[in-house]
């Protein structure tokens, strides 16, 4: 009767934190993308798009964020997360007020000050539910969010602009307003989820701070599986971003002109089949098997990404199943590093410490790598349409991708069995 009631107790606290959570950050996520939604034609300064040149600000934010987030969320306290959350939030909303009322090109500064802060929230909000039993059902509502709200918030910035009649130059304060009471009502719930339990701890460690020492010790005892890792997350985030950021151009170029419910079309089936697929993970006790599992689900999504671009270049797919498709699979591959990858890992390997700081190592690289991507096709003055460049690309480093994988997991299940 104990461990039914105990069992009980852990899945209810799990379904409520996968609820805050997802609903968290879906909410924050009204403050970051829906600039994208806006195409600002014919709009050029100094040889370079506008709209780029937006982009490339705030992922050079997110770069600086990631880098610096190395140290801040390894050594994040617990108490307070709330009024930090609500800082940075606040602090990305005043950017895009600045933003709609300096003029171009001046204003692009804004979209830096508008990354930074957001560049911290992913471990912040992450901090709330790392170390459980439940993490990877609740990691992988957490991390489907942003590909949830990335069509959500995008169908509502071309809403307001398309119905209302927002300017572009103000579609992302306006669009942070939309969001601005119910964020007040998810952080409030996520202060309300219960700390781990002891089962929690004696199953997945205890999740605290790492000094400087600690996390050097880590890195140089896995550094060539880190790697290995780094670099796979570095190729998903460079995609997953030309995707997110440009996908409004994709879909001009592609004669999907003025429809915004496309956005949310092909985002929320890839929701719930990532969402299904990595939250089923919590079914897999033995921490060793669960994380040699993320790394088919990461090769399946190199897969699935590579082929059906391939399919789409012969034009043997119409292009709502091939950004579908391509989507799912660059989810698979970028998802699980945010939820059960890192977290799997330090449950394998029974290492103290937390998640966040795994975390921004990957994504400082791979925001320097997209950053990368970005100035490359401005500087070389690459003109190849978004669909071009994008298709192209995919097919080239989803093979790369599956060897790198394949190299990840060979070097992981030889240190876990010598363990």
């Amino acid at each position: 009767m104990i461990a039914t009631n105990t069992n009980r107790s852990s899945f209810s606290v799990g379904l409520y934190a996968a609820i805050a959570a997802f609903l968290t950050y879906t909410i924050i996520f009204g403050f970051r993308k829906s600039f994208t939604v806006c195409t600002f034609d014919g709009m050029q300064f100094g040889g370079f798009g506008y709209k780029t040149l937006l982009v490339l600000s705030q992922m050079l934010g997110y770069l600086a964020a990631k880098f610096y987030g190395i140290k801040f969320i390894a050594e994040l306290k617990r108490l307070g997360r709330y009024k930090i959350v609500l800082l940075l939030v606040g602090i990305a909303w005043l950017a895009w007020l600045l933003f709609a009322l300096i003029p171009a090109p001046y204003n692009i500064i804004c979209l830096f000050i508008n990354g930074f802060p957001l560049g911290m929230l992913w471990g912040v909000i992450f901090s709330y539910i790392e170390g459980r039993k439940a993490t990877d059902f609740i990691g992988a509502a957490l991390a489907v969010s942003f590909i949830f709200s990335s069509g959500f918030v995008k169908s509502v910035g071309a809403w307001l602009m398309l119905h209302v009649g927002v300017p572009e130059l103000w579609v992302p304060f306006t669009t942070g307003a939309v969001f601005a009471i119910p964020l007040l009502l998810f952080i409030y719930a996520m202060e309300k989820i219960p700390a781990p339990s002891a089962e929690d701890i004696a199953l997945r460690m205890n999740r605290v701070p790492m000094s400087a020492m600690e996390r050097k010790a880590f890195l140089h005892k896995f550094l060539p599986g880190i790697i290995a890792a780094v670099c796979i997350y570095m190729f998903a985030t460079i995609f997953r971003d030309i995707r997110d950021n440009f996908s409004a151009d994709m879909w001009k170029e592609m004669g999907y002109l003025n429809q915004p419910a496309i956005f949310s079309k092909t985002e929320t089936p890839i929701t719930l089949i990532i969402l299904l697929l990595i939250g089923s993970m919590v079914l897999i006790q033995n921490n060793r098997k669960a994380f040699m599992l993320s790394h088919v689900f990461i090769g399946i999504g190199f897969i699935i990404a590579g082929f059906s671009t391939y399919l789409f270049t012969k034009q043997l797919i119409i292009p709502y199943w091939w950004m579908t498709l391509v989507g799912l699979g660059l989810y698979m591959v970028y998802i699980p590093f945010n939820s059960v990858y890192f977290e799997r890992l330090i449950a394998t390997f029974r290492f103290t410490g937390n998640v966040g700081f795994l975390i921004y190592v990957a994504d400082s690289f791979g925001y320097l790598g997209s950053v990368s991507v970005l100035v490359s096709k401005e500087v070389l003055k690459i003109r190849l349409n978004w669909v071009d460049f994008f298709s192209t690309s995919v097919m080239a480093l989803s093979l790369v991708g599956i060897l790198i994988t394949g190299y990840a997991m060979f070097y992981f299940g030889r240190k876990s069995e010598r363990q």
